[in-house]
């Protein structure tokens, strides 16, 4: 992979992900998807495939650090990925799993947006805004993606032009997940709302997607395993539209009969400001868990959510491979739960 020392010296996130990739040792593969260069440093967009080497094996994926902002979203991986080098150091039934299911983690893929402490990347675009726009979108104003200046947020970029960071993003997805037969990706974020959400697909449209029938059984599954789970599972497009998102056009590149469900955990910052109301005079309070206690409480609180995740993966009919009737049974419970 090659090390970047400077970068890492520069960014405490960057440096944890080489030690963790360490601890890994020859169970992780380590790839350089991109390099972005700022102010004469080299940051590396670092992904590592843990796991089965097949094409189409059931493939969970990680990714955080979207936004250079929400550094605990970068954690939130980190944390996974700490804790999943552990067991593979005695746990023989992960170890057995991960002969038939593959594991891949992209826990920063904006870092000189995370340096510089900002939301967006260097060039001041919006990368979960980046993809190309769908026509028949109506996306919420400004919030939603606009172009009018790159000096204010949720800037779309350039049109008919993909960001570094977000051709790495895509690149590493149609590398080891797209060919899955089954696949499910978490790209951890935060700053909306007091709850933690599971968002789905789509962002540009009200109108449900194809795999809502997936979603609304990973919903009752989720329900069944972990009653006492913090989640609100919803369409993104219930609280806003969005113009460019990354994970519509990524999934729509999907091809039909296998089962991907691509999910955002927004993790809902606002209760960590309503209960140190302070946060709000650093530029990242807004976003992160400041207090040492509220931190370690959010790395540990997901890790169950994870390990979830990475079952129902592994397993063939638990949340997908329906026949045509369950199918029809499953999208008029989540029209009505959800679009109704």
């Amino acid at each position: 992979m090659g090390s970047f020392p400077q970068a890492a010296r520069e960014l405490p996130e960057l440096a944890t992900l080489y030690e963790v990739l360490e601890t890994f040792g020859d169970r992780a593969e380590p790839h350089v998807l991109a390099t972005v260069a700022h102010a004469g440093v080299e940051f590396p967009i670092v992904a590592a495939v843990v796991g089965a080497a097949r094409a189409d094996a059931p493939t969970l994926a990680l990714f955080g650090g979207v936004h250079g902002l929400e550094r605990i979203g970068t954690r939130v991986v980190l944390a996974a990925m700490h804790t999943l080098a552990q067991f593979l150091t005695w746990d023989h039934v992960l170890d057995a799993t991960l002969s038939e299911v593959r594991l891949l983690f992209v826990p920063l893929i904006n870092p000189v947006g995370m340096w510089l402490r900002r939301r967006s990347n260097a060039r001041g675009v919006d990368l979960m805004r980046n993809a190309a726009p769908y026509p028949e979108a109506a996306a919420t104003p400004l919030v939603g993606g606009q172009r009018l200046s790159p000096h204010l947020p949720w800037f779309q970029g350039e049109r008919g032009a993909m960001e570094v960071e977000a051709r790495a993003l895509c690149e590493a997805t149609r590398e080891w997940v797209l060919p899955a037969r089954r696949a499910v990706a978490l790209d951890v974020h935060s700053g909306f709302g007091t709850v933690d959400r599971l968002w789905f697909p789509y962002a540009h449209t009200r109108r449900p997607f194809p795999s809502v029938a997936e979603a609304y059984a990973m919903s009752c599954l989720l329900d069944d395993t972990l009653p006492n789970h913090v989640y609100v599972m919803e369409p993104v497009s219930r609280n806003y539209t969005v113009q460019g998102d990354l994970w519509d056009r990524i999934y729509d590149e999907y091809t039909g009969g296998r089962a991907f469900l691509p999910l955002t955990l927004e993790l809902g910052s606002w209760l960590w400001v309503k209960k140190n109301p302070r946060q709000l005079f650093d530029v990242l309070g807004g976003f992160n868990p400041i207090r040492p206690h509220r931190l370690r409480r959010t790395l540990r609180r997901h890790l169950p959510l994870i390990e979830f995740l990475l079952r129902a993966v592994a397993s063939e009919r638990a949340w997908s491979g329906f026949d045509a009737h369950e199918r029809q049974r499953l999208e008029s419970a989540a029209f009505a739960k959800w679009f109704a």
